[in-house]
């Protein structure tokens, strides 16, 4: 047996280098997802295929990474060299090279990503534990004997609720537990409002929030420590936290989620009509049923989405277009090579044509074409005098029987308007112009008779 056969036999599978790479790609993208960078763009190239290539790099470290025009058309700012970014990626492998690369799906600039970013890891993380689970859950009580607030004592929040209440339920007490809602110590200030409350027992519900603001405003109510302080209450909870399409982490842990601060008075207060109450606190479960119905829906979605995109002919396609942008920069680059070359190789063929040049003998041809010229130079002044001379001669001749020296005697030449020369007067009739030619000068005249 050879050692052919031997290492053919210990192998389950001999690789091509191309296979090879195709299996890596799958690899890569199959088992590492999608996953969240920050870095600082560079070597950014925006070639007129559309699609984006760049280079995203920290202190130690960077990776090659390739935006299509599918994706980079999202983009709501100009990205440049040097940026701080925070992209949404997919691991893949630019098979024809075999280079580790990411595939950008999304890119924003840090400052306003990285909260984001860590809503949706904070959010991931804590539905994973359980904590958005409907089971874990606590009834908000049918006729609540006394209510507590947690928010700003100064705030819009705690008087909306407020009037409320009094407008529903004045004789239903209240319990305000005063706390910061923004700002640095805000969160632990919330935590530490809802443990005062718990540990009182005052209250047998609680709201929970604040009016509406940027995501950097709310972001106290996307702490981990409110969310974790918020499901540990034997208190339920309603979280009512800016506007309606304000939604933090806080509303997925809370008991039941209302759409303002308001909405959250009239969730818990008593109604006129028992049935109505009934059905409010109905609406309100389904809706979050639905929430967190929806919410894992579209994470299978989101999860699906990505497989496909991951087996579009799409993703093929843009490979080969990114190759076709690296071969046309290759063909570029030779071309210019090879023009350079050439212009090195004349500059060489003028410096050995210099070394042999006849400079001599062009020399003596340039004497000798000096005096054919000056022979042809006096030759041609001969023969222009000589041409002068008869031209003089025929000018004399020319001059006795040229009609200019008839006119200078006397005589006049007249024409008509179409410069026909008048002979007879019958040629003429009264109206007509003429224009009578003197020796020096032209007289024009209209017959009259």
């Amino acid at each position: 047996m050879t050692l052919f056969a031997q290492q053919t036999q210990t192998n389950d599978r001999i690789y091509t280098v191309s296979s090879l790479n195709a299996q890596v790609r799958l690899i890569l993208e199959n088992e590492m997802g999608v996953v969240w960078l920050i870095g600082e763009l560079s070597n950014l190239s925006m070639p007129v295929s559309g699609h984006w290539y760049f280079t995203l790099k920290d202190s130690r470290a960077q990776v090659k990474c390739a935006m299509f025009k599918g994706s980079n058309r999202r983009v709501t700012f100009k990205p440049a060299n040097g940026t701080q970014v925070l992209v949404k990626a997919r691991l893949s492998l630019y098979e024809p090279r075999g280079d580790y690369q990411l595939i950008i799906e999304s890119m924003q600039p840090e400052g306003d990503g990285r909260l984001q970013q860590q809503f949706e890891h904070l959010k991931m993380s804590l539905a994973a534990e359980g904590l958005f689970a409907q089971s874990v859950k606590k009834p908000l009580p049918h006729q609540p004997k006394r209510v507590g607030i947690v928010t700003s004592k100064t705030g819009a929040a705690l008087h909306d609720i407020l009037n409320v209440l009094q407008r529903r339920d004045p004789s239903l007490p209240v319990v305000i537990y005063p706390t910061m809602v923004q700002g640095e110590g805000s969160a632990i200030s919330i935590a530490q409002a809802i443990g005062r409350a718990n540990a009182r027992e005052e209250c047998d519900v609680l709201i929970v929030g604040r009016g509406g603001g940027s995501l950097e405003d709310l972001w106290a109510f996307n702490e981990e420590i409110v969310a974790r302080t918020i499901a540990a209450s034997h208190i339920p909870i309603v979280s009512a936290v800016g506007h309606e399409v304000d939604v933090t982490i806080a509303d997925f842990v809370a008991d039941v989620r209302a759409a303002t601060p308001s909405a959250a008075a009239e969730l818990i207060s008593r109604d006129m009509t028992q049935q109505t109450q009934s059905i409010k606190q109905k609406t309100q479960q389904l809706q979050h049923v639905m929430r967190h119905y929806l919410a894992t829906r579209q994470s299978q979605t989101v999860g699906l989405q990505h497989r496909l995109d991951r087996q579009h002919p799409q993703v093929r396609l843009n490979q080969q277009q990114q190759q076709l942008d690296e071969l046309s920069s290759r063909l570029e680059n030779t071309m210019a090579r090879l023009i350079t070359t050439h212009h090195q190789h004349i500059e060489r063929n003028n410096y050995k044509l210099s070394l042999h040049s006849p400079a001599q003998t062009i020399k003596v041809q340039q004497s000798r074409v000096e005096q054919t010229e000056r022979r042809l130079l006096d030759a041609m002044d001969r023969r222009l005098l000589n041409v002068r001379h008869k031209l003089a001669m025929a000018a004399e001749k020319l001059e006795t029987v040229s009609p200019l020296a008839t006119l200078g005697r006397g005589y006049s030449i007249t024409r008509d308007a179409k410069g026909k020369v008048v002979r007879h007067a019958n040629q003429v009739k009264p109206g007509d112009t003429l224009i009578t030619k003197l020796a020096n000068d032209e007289i024009q005249s209209i017959v009259s008779e």
